[in-house]
């Protein structure tokens, strides 16, 4: 078995299993932010502000920011452009 490590989602501390991902982390923090970044109204940064895809590995210490957009999206189009 694995040892857990130590992330954190929006400064709170997380344990998820060595070689889980930054979605596999935001589910665990928050379904509801998971669903966010499904639907495209909310993105990942790391603790530098620097974007990241959902499918990016974490390592121990990892530092998350779910940031939640608030334009709105009509029908895939970006309701402000």
């Amino acid at each position: 078995m694995t040892t857990p490590v130590r992330v954190f989602v929006n400064e709170r501390p997380l344990e998820v299993p060595a070689g889980a991902t930054a979605r596999d982390a935001v589910r665990a923090a928050d379904r509801g932010l998971e669903r966010r970044l499904d639907d495209g109204s909310a993105y990942l940064t790391d603790g530098r502000g620097i974007r990241l895809a959902p499918e990016t590995p974490l390592t121990a210490g990892s530092i998350l920011r779910v940031v939640v957009t608030a334009r709105q999206r009509i029908e895939g189009v970006d309701a402000h452009s």
